[in-house]
């Protein structure tokens, strides 16, 4: 049974958000050290790190014989860096121009991401 389009689709969207979202760290480090918080060590190697980690999983979705290994690693990197999100609603002068509310409803946006990482490297057909 052939894979329809749209998770074709959906996969490559996927593929292509997680590349250019680790791509800006590199393109943009400092807004990423300014979003890390306090408590976590070695804030410039894991800024750049956890770009490497968005590419290679971007990357590794579109590849077949890694797809669904590549899914749950991009599921782990979704989860990993959710603290920096949450610490950018805890501390409103990491992103002062930025009303609390849209801070707020910024953070389920990652349960999104996560549900898409998983609905486009989930095995087709279904078990």
């Amino acid at each position: 049974m052939s894979e329809p389009t749209p998770r074709r689709l959906g996969r490559l969207a996927f593929a292509a958000f997680m590349v250019l979202a680790g791509t800006n760290h590199f393109v943009n480090p400092d807004f990423y050290l300014r979003i890390m918080p306090p408590w976590l060590p070695w804030h410039g190697p894991l800024v750049l790190w956890s770009g490497v980690a968005e590419i290679v999983a971007g990357v590794g979705v579109l590849v077949p014989g890694i797809r669904r290994e590549a899914g749950w690693f991009a599921i782990a990197v979704l989860l990993a860096v959710f603290p920096a999100n949450v610490w950018m609603v805890v501390d409103p002068s990491i992103w002062p121009e930025v009303s609390t509310w849209a801070r707020w409803a910024r953070l389920p946006f990652q349960a999104i991401f996560v549900w898409w990482a998983w609905a486009v490297t989930r095995p087709y057909p279904p078990p």
